[in-house]
């Protein structure tokens, strides 16, 4: 049992004291009613900051922030009424103005009682558990954080909800944070949100350097930087009137650095009066400068994946582009037209308004204008560079090498109207020749940058390609039309007693010499001869063959007077070809014509062709079957004579295969019937050679529409009796 009274009271006080001596517990016995300090352990002492000797003195004086925060009053109460009490967690500022600290404690008041129980002082017990509540907070707060960064949040909201954390769990401190620019050279301005507006302004940029502020010097030398008292410290010489005018007295600052050490900024804790760091001020700044270096890492990392997909979209954009464009460029074999898809393909990607000029003959010729609307093209266009002109096109020209400007060209034009404000001028080159430019005019706000630089090249280049395909496709075609128009005849003869109409369309696009042909030719004495034939192939073979079967008919023809004799030499020259001449057979009808008793007689061979035609002027037609194989295949071919006879309204009509084997967008074949039935319908009767060969075409040409393009030659003549 403890003792009763006054004896009792000191056993306690005396056995409390041995007890909590040097415990890390906080104890301290109050005496009266103004709560004097009678006695307390060291640890209550290191906890309020109070120095022992100082005892003897009411807790008030010693202690003045409590009574704002209602200890005093607590006190009071427990002294009043004899009860005692108890609190948890509870939250205390010790200090006042620099010195002030944020502290927790369980503790508990109880009465101080003398031997006639009367209360006389209260006992104060209790334990401090501001590094206990700190941690969890700071735990808390931390995975916070990192929950941010993981979420990929903003930077600048997780290091402002960092920011403001640090400053409300130690009072009284500032926090800023600096990021390091790229190159590691310069500090700017991340988060102050409580610094003023003119201070994160002033330290903006500032170097890292060795004596330049906490933060600089501390991102040069990568360790924590700490700086008492700003006014008498010589590396804050050139931001001193900053911080007076700020009102910062200390500033600590730490390196935010990677793993491997490369500076991605710097963490300052601020105070307003001068003031050194505790060991946990220090660990404190640490831990929230490493969790600074998760987020500008993360920062940095989502930034570079960001940029690497966009540099990979822009990469697949552009190559779509190119692509797109080398389809749209090769679309038309037509120089100009292929000019001027060029300019309408850089409108809008590459630049708002273009223009392509060729050097033709010596002189500058503007070919394309592109832009938003018809008036800003028929402005550009009506304003081409003159041949002379000391302008960007002329220079690209004479150079070969692109020209880019940063303002409207030197030379005359509409630049004003339009808002030109730089161009970019690029050369059409292929194969190492300069075929004009293609120049691509900005407006401002929209200069022309490395990737469209780029990308106006590679186009250009290809369309200067594009541009040779379709100059040297047009060169061919004239060159073929030319050949073909040389083995057909220029125009069909008159013949006395009879009408002449011929058909010739060559296979595609006409740019091969095909192989059918057709020729009349007067033999003498009223005696006419005729031809419709198809040589196997097409091209420079096929022609030399077509020539020669010609010149050797029309040669043979004159001495011999015979369809068949002159087949059989046709076969024999055929046959007597060298190789490099050609080694295609041929299929030929061949007829000689001679007018007897108002009649028109025609003794023919047929050589592996296409049966011809009687088509009688009542409207009848007949396939005139005669039995013939090709020539230049065998020595000595099977070949019979006919012979058929036009009265007045008769017409011949021979076709080559190109009509027969025709097909229709569902596969089937023109055949012979095609044009016997053409004929049959023929209407006004009797016909013309004329009207027989436009039956012919016409039913042709509603048999194969939608069909795929023909890939043969197609040719037909008509010889009508009159």
């Amino acid at each position: 049992m403890l003792p009763a009274g006054a004896a009792g009271e000191r056993w306690r006080g005396d056995d409390l004291r041995a007890l909590f001596g040097r415990s890390t517990a906080v104890f301290a016995l109050l005496t009266g009613p103004a709560h004097v300090l009678e006695t307390a352990n060291p640890a209550f002492l290191r906890a309020v900051g109070i120095d022992g000797g100082r005892t003897g003195r009411p807790i008030g004086e010693l202690m003045p922030e409590l009574a704002a925060q209602g200890f005093i009053d607590l006190m009071d109460t427990v002294y009043r009424t004899g009860h005692p009490h108890t609190a948890g967690d509870a939250r205390v500022v010790l200090g006042a103005d620099g010195a002030a600290r944020e502290a927790f404690f369980d503790f508990t008041y109880d009465p101080r009682r003398d031997e006639a129980g009367n209360v006389v002082g209260v006992t104060v017990l209790g334990v401090e558990t501001t590094q206990v509540k700190r941690s969890q907070r700071l735990a808390a707060e931390q995975r916070a954080l990192l929950e941010q960064i993981v979420r990929d949040q903003p930077l600048d909201q997780v290091l402002e909800g960092m920011a403001r954390t640090i400053e409300e769990l130690s009072p009284g401190v500032i926090v800023s944070v600096l990021l390091a620019d790229p190159d590691g050279r310069h500090l700017r301005h991340g988060v102050a949100p409580s610094l003023p507006d003119f201070y994160n302004r002033g330290i903006d940029g500032i170097a890292v350097g060795e004596g330049v502020g906490s933060c600089g010097t501390a991102a040069h030398r990568r360790e924590p930087v700490v700086v008492t008292d700003i006014r008498t410290d010589p590396r804050w010489r050139d931001f001193l009137h900053l911080a007076e005018a700020a009102g910062l007295a200390a500033c600590w600052s730490t390196p935010i650095l990677t793993a491997d050490g490369e500076l991605l900024g710097t963490f300052a804790m601020y105070h307003r009066a001068p003031r050194a760091p505790q060991e946990e001020d220090l660990a404190l700044s640490a831990v929230f400068a490493r969790t600074a270096a998760l987020a500008v890492e993360r920062h940095r990392a989502e930034r570079a994946r960001a940029a690497a997909e966009a540099k990979e979209r822009a990469a697949r954009q552009d190559l779509a582009f190119i692509l797109e464009a080398s389809t749209v460029l090769a679309r038309d074999l037509d120089v100009d037209e292929t000019l001027q898809r060029l300019a309408r393909l850089a409108v809008p990607a590459l630049a708002p308004l273009c223009t392509v000029d060729v050097l033709q003959a010596g002189r500058v010729r503007r070919v394309a204008a592109a832009g938003p609307t018809r008036a800003q093209e028929d402005l550009l266009a009506s304003r081409a560079p003159a041949g002379d002109a000391d302008g960007a096109v002329a220079r690209v020209l004479a150079s070969g090498t692109t020209e880019i400007g940063r303002r409207a060209p030197a030379g005359p034009g509409p630049w004003e109207e339009l808002g030109v404000t730089g161009y970019l001028c690029v050369p059409l080159t292929d194969r190492g020749r300069i075929l004009g430019t293609l120049t691509l005019l900005a407006t401002a706000g929209r200069p022309a940058d490395g990737r469209t630089v780029a990308l106006a090249e590679e186009l250009a280049r290809r369309a200067a390609a594009s541009a040779r395909n379709a100059r040297q496709y047009a060169q061919r075609v004239r060159l073929a039309r030319d050949l073909q128009a040389g083995l057909l005849l220029p125009e069909l003869p008159s013949l006395p007693g009879a009408t002449l109409a011929a058909f010739y369309e060559p296979a595609g696009e006409g740019l091969e010499i095909g192989g059918d042909f057709y020729d009349v030719f007067e033999l003498g004495d009223d005696r006419w001869a005729f031809m419709v034939g198809d040589v196997c192939g097409r091209g420079a073979l096929a022609a030399t063959t077509t020539g020669l079967v010609r010149h050797t008919a029309r040669a043979a023809a004159r001495l011999l007077n015979d369809p068949v004799a002159v087949a059989r030499a046709v076969n024999a020259a055929l046959l007597e070809r060298s190789p490099h001449q050609g080694t295609g057979f041929v299929t030929l009808v061949y007829g000689e014509l001679a007018r007897t008793g108002g009649r028109l007689t025609a003794d023919f061979v047929r050589a592996g062709h296409t049966p011809p035609l009687r088509h009688r002027a009542d409207g009848t037609t007949e396939i005139l079957d005669v039995p013939g194989m090709l020539l230049g295949v065998t020595p000595d071919p099977v070949l019979r004579p006919g012979r058929v006879v036009l009265r007045p309204g008769d017409s011949l009509v021979t076709v080559t295969d190109g009509i027969t084997e025709a097909r229709s967008a569902a596969g089937v074949l023109f055949d012979e019937q095609g044009p016997a039935a053409a004929l049959a319908a023929c209407e006004p009767r009797p016909t013309t050679a004329r009207a027989a060969l436009d039956a012919v075409t016409r039913a042709l040409g509603a048999f194969t529409e939608g069909s795929e393009a023909n890939d043969d030659d197609r040719a037909a003549l008509v010889i009508t009796a009159a």
